[in-house]
Formats: structure tokens, sequence, C-alpha cells
């Protein structure tokens, strides 16, 4: 099978890179239409770029067609494709690269020809798992509104081509309604699909865009995508050494909207929550907050069926320059936003999703944000009145509040373990599997996936559930508003001051001396420890999966080492600045003799 799919491949890369010989460049009075917010932009476009994302720049697009942005063609506009590093596309359990040309200092890393021969790469590692040799298996694709997205549609559509995979494609979608496909049986939709692919970079900027994968069995994790990047080095490489074949192979692609799918899925949630009522958040004023991602079908698609108002929602179109906001529930403007929402539109609540809809964030009727430690508190008291007891598994960054909370007022477990969301989901699988029963795995950043949804990292979920606390609190006359909700994290201590600096590694430093960055974090991890010991004044953590976690002074502080980059995330949580300073204080005496170590954030805060 890897042969063939080596010789079909190569196809693909002769016609892709003979065609790129032809194409017509239309330089256009653009430079004032496309907004360049970030330097100089060189973008290509298919002509089946969606409509929705352009129309306001331009108002007709004919033929594949380069535009230009001040002019001037940036260094970064033509990718070297001897050079591609395919490891380093690897982003934990997810790829991700530059996919726009333009941006000073990051040159395109996710070509089209990357792209197809990573889809090639996940059609041979599916076949490998499912064992298929007798029939054809097909995979579903979908996007979030990157103007990167239907340039890479169409090349992982080539790639599972080549592979000979049918290809299944829902346009603009969300991750968890792709993983959703791979669990939907409905053969009118083409489901369930053997595998899917989102493609996606989060909240990263408009340049970037990436990969997610998934089969029945949930996201692939890190091996898996190491494993597929290697495979796709191996396709790419073999690329000009071989001689080119023609391929005669046919690939069935074809169009579903599955989102309606999805959709009513999450209906069909909420009317169970309030007894099979058909409308049960009729009067409810509720604003939803897409970010120019691919969340707005929450609005229409979900509330309003219900029965809720949903005027003063906002940046529900897809846009993929994202105009108005980072479409991020962590970012500050962010939540500003949809704050200011619901209190110039008087809504009882409001709900914000990032890009691709796996993660969310809400606000009551006051203005109060539910996210981050409080989004896990509400949930986690949700969850708790359904299942009694039940371990809640969060990321290493929570608060002690926050365990005070689950385990003294609402008679739970809270088991704190490692950053990234794929850990955390992975966790609370390996527990249930041991006898421990735990239903909710959730990070601070907002991802969050429930046992009852195939554990499913879905922000849309997340929500859903709130919306169920309300349908049936008011269908059992216990009351209707968010106060519902803010009723339940009464209680949660919460700090004063929380901070997160980053503590860089500078990979070039002489004191590394060759090492790789992550030996260098775990010697200044293991000095910091050893320094902690002789502290009357500070308390290790007695559990404690990642990094060095301590109390004292009123808070507490982690230092912990990044899940990709060369840097050191401090975490500092207290209930004055003082204290804050102090904790800053103990760090900054145990690692100031590491000097390739970029202190000066700690410096900052301790001198402020």
């Amino acid at each position: 099978m890897e042969g063939k799919v080596l010789q079909n491949f190569n196809v693909v890369q002769s016609c892709y890179l003979q065609n790129k010989q032809f194409k017509t460049r239309f330089q256009s009075q653009t430079s004032a239409l496309l907004p360049c917010p970030r330097g100089k932009l060189s973008l290509h476009l298919s002509s089946s770029m969606r409509s929705h994302t352009f129309s306001k720049y331009h108002s007709a697009i004919s033929k594949q067609t380069t535009f230009y942005c001040n002019a001037a063609t940036s260094s970064a506009t033509a990718p070297s494709l001897d050079k591609i590093d395919f490891l380093k596309l690897q982003n934990g359990s997810d790829i991700r690269g530059v996919a726009v040309p333009g941006v000073e200092g990051e040159p395109v890393s996710l070509p089209e020809p990357v792209s197809e021969a990573i889809a090639a790469a996940f059609g041979q590692w599916l076949q490998h798992k499912k064992k298929a040799e007798s029939r054809r298996l097909r995979v579903s694709i979908g996007h979030d509104s990157r103007i990167s997205a239907q340039t890479l549609l169409e090349a992982v559509s080539r790639g599972l081509g080549v592979s000979g995979l049918d290809v299944v494609q829902f346009g603009l979608a969300s991750t968890p309604a792709m993983f959703n496909s791979t669990l939907t049986e409905d053969e009118s939709f083409l489901c369930p699909a053997d595998g899917a692919i989102m493609i996606t970079a989060s909240h990263l900027p408009y340049n970037r865009n990436g990969f997610k994968f998934f089969t029945s069995d949930g996201g692939l994790g890190k091996v898996d995508i190491k494993n597929i990047l290697e495979r796709a080095a191996d396709i790419y490489k073999k690329v000009s050494d071989e001689n080119l074949k023609k391929s005669q192979k046919e690939t069935s692609i074809k169009k579903v909207d599955y989102m309606s799918v999805y959709t009513s899925g999450l209906v069909k949630a909420v009317r169970r929550a309030a007894g099979d009522l058909e409308k049960p958040l009729e009067g409810f004023h509720i604003v939803v907050d897409a970010g120019n991602g691919a969340g707005g079908f929450f609005a229409a698609k979900v509330l309003e069926p219900l029965g809720a108002i949903t005027s003063g929602s906002q940046f529900l179109e897809p846009d993929g320059m994202f105009p108005n906001h980072i479409p991020n529930p962590e970012d500050k403007s962010a939540m500003e936003a949809i704050i200011k929402a619901v209190l110039d539109n008087k809504a009882d609540l409001g709900i914000i999703f990032d890009t691709d809809v796996d993660r969310s964030a809400a606000v009551d009727s006051t203005g109060r944000e539910f996210n981050r430690n409080r989004l896990i508190a509400l949930l986690s008291a949700i969850v708790l009145e359904e299942h009694p007891g039940t371990t809640i598994v969060t990321d290493s960054v929570t608060s002690d509040g926050l365990t005070t909370f689950i385990e003294k007022k609402l008679g739970g477990k809270h088991h704190r373990f490692k950053r990234g969301y794929k850990n955390v989901i992975d966790e609370a699988i390996r527990l249930n599997s041991n006898g421990e029963e735990s239903h909710l795995a959730i990070e601070t950043s907002g991802h969050g996936a429930l046992k009852e949804n195939h554990w499913l990292d879905d922000g849309a979920y997340l929500m859903v559930k709130l919306l169920n606390k309300l349908a049936a609190a008011r269908a059992a006359g216990q009351g209707s508003g968010s106060k519902v909700l803010t009723d339940l994290v009464e209680g949660l201590e919460e700090p004063r001051v929380a901070l997160e600096l980053r503590l860089k590694i500078d990979k070039n430093h002489p004191d590394l001396e060759g090492r790789d960055f992550r030996e260098y974090g775990e010697k200044v991890l293991q000095h910091l420890s050893n320094s902690i010991e002789t502290n009357p004044n500070l308390k290790r953590a007695p559990v404690n999966y990642e990094g060095i976690r301590v109390s004292g002074f009123g808070g507490w502080f982690l230092l912990r080492l990044s899940l990709h980059d060369p840097v050191l995330p401090l975490n500092i949580e207290a209930q004055s600045e003082d204290d804050a300073v102090k904790l800053g204080l103990v760090v900054d005496a145990a690692v100031k003799e590491f000097n390739a170590l970029d202190t000066s954030a700690l410096s900052n805060l301790i001198h402020s």
C-alpha cells in the first residue's frame, strides 16, 4: 500500500509544481482593500475560496489568483520545498504551521505539497490501524474560518485520494463535529467516517493553520502524530527520487452538511434535560460571540430552535482575518467584548467560543465571567449533582481555592494533572479504567470533555450543560436567569492576584553546551526543588504531576517546563501583590544562576 501511495503522490506533486509555473498572476488595486495588519501580505487563493471570507474585500474572484498587499512581494512568499522539517510541525497532539506568506520572520511551513503528504500519510496510517484490506475507508474533512482553509482542504483531499480513501467534505465545521462524525451512524450523511481531519490552528493568527486527526477512539496522541509526520517526510522525500508514473485511481469526493446533524444533537440534549419541552429556553435572552470563527451556528441552529432570543449576538460571520478580537476565551479583549454585549443588551447569559469551538466560556447577566477556575467550578457543581463523589480531572494550574471548593463544598475529588487537553482527557479515561469514577476532564483554557459525551473535547457541549441547568431549573420552578448558575459557584475562594510569567530559555546560550533545552529546563526545576526543602515558609504539593508546585505566603506558585517551547511558565496566585512578590523572590533566588534563562518578567514583578 505504501508504494502505491508514493506512486500516486508523485503525480499530484508533479502536477502541482508544473502548474505553479503557469498560474496567472493578477495584480490589482487591492492594496487598499485587503487588510494587512502585520506587514506585507501575498496570499494565494483558489477560485473556490469561501465567498463569505473575502466578499467584503473583492467583489469577484473568478480564477486562481494571487493578491498582493502593499504591492511588494515578501521574502517569505516562496517557501523552500526542500527544507521542510516535518517533525517541527508537531504541536503536541496537533499539527500546526504557517500557511499564508507575508509575515516577516514567519516563512511558510505548511504549503500545499506538504499538506498533501501529511494527508497521504494519515491515510496510510489509518489503513494500517483499521487493517483495511477489502474495503475503501472514508475520511471526513472540515475547516474553520481561516483564509487558507479552502486551499488546504483541496490539498488534503488530494492527499487522501492518492492513498485510496474516499473523501467527505463538510466545509465550515467545528472540531467537535469532526470527531462526532466518526461516531454518528447515518449513511445518508456518509457516517460514520473511519477517520476525520479538522483544518484549524485554534486561536493563532490568521497566517497559521494546521490539522487535528480523529478516529472513533478519539483524537490522535503525540506518538501517532509523530508517526504520521515521519511517514509524510518519507513520502515527500521520495517524490524527487522516483520516476513519475501516471495514476489512474479515481478519488471519490462528496460534500455533506454534517453540521445540521451535529447541531440537532445539541438541541435534543437541552430538550431532554427539560422534560422534552419543545422550547425550554423561551424568553431567555442569550448572546453569542463567535469571534468570526466557526461558532456562529450556535445562535441560529441551537439557541433559536430552543426558543432563546439571540439579538445582540456578534461576530457570527466567518472571517479568517479575525478583525474584531482574537477568538480565544482566555483573551482579555475577547472577554471584554462578550461582557459588553451582555450588559448592552441586558441579556441573561453570554457565550463565547474559540475559532474551532472546542473551547468556550460564559458571562452571567451582571457581566461576571465563567471562565478558567470559575468555569471549572460551575461545571464541577453541575456534574457532581449528577454523579456525587466523582473525580474532577483538571490541568496543573488550577487554584488551591478550586480544590477546596470541589472537595469541601461539593463533596467530590480534585485530581490535578498536567497541562494539555489531551493529557487531561486521557488521565480521566485512565482513572475510569482503574475503577476511579470520573465524569469531567477540563483545562483552565476552556477545553473540557465529559464521559457522557464520549470524552469529546467540545466547547459547544460544555455550554449545553449550562443551558440544561437553566432549562431544568425553570421547568422545576427553581428560578430562572443566570443567577441559577451564579449561585452554583458561591463559596469559591478566588485569588486577588493571578499571574503567568514566561521565563524563556535561550537555546543558543553557551550554558546549554549543545544540550536540548528540556534538559536545561529540568536542571532549573531540580535546583528550585532543592532550594525549597530548606525554607520553612514553603511547602511542596504532596501530589504533583508537572513541574514544581509550592504553597506559601497565603498563595502558591508553579514553575513547569512548557509542553512544546523553550519556556518555563511560572504561575503565581496570592491574596495580595506583596505576597505575590514574596513568591516571585523565592523563584528568583533559585534560578538567578542560570544565565540562559530570561528572568526579565520575574524581575519586573519584583521591582514593581
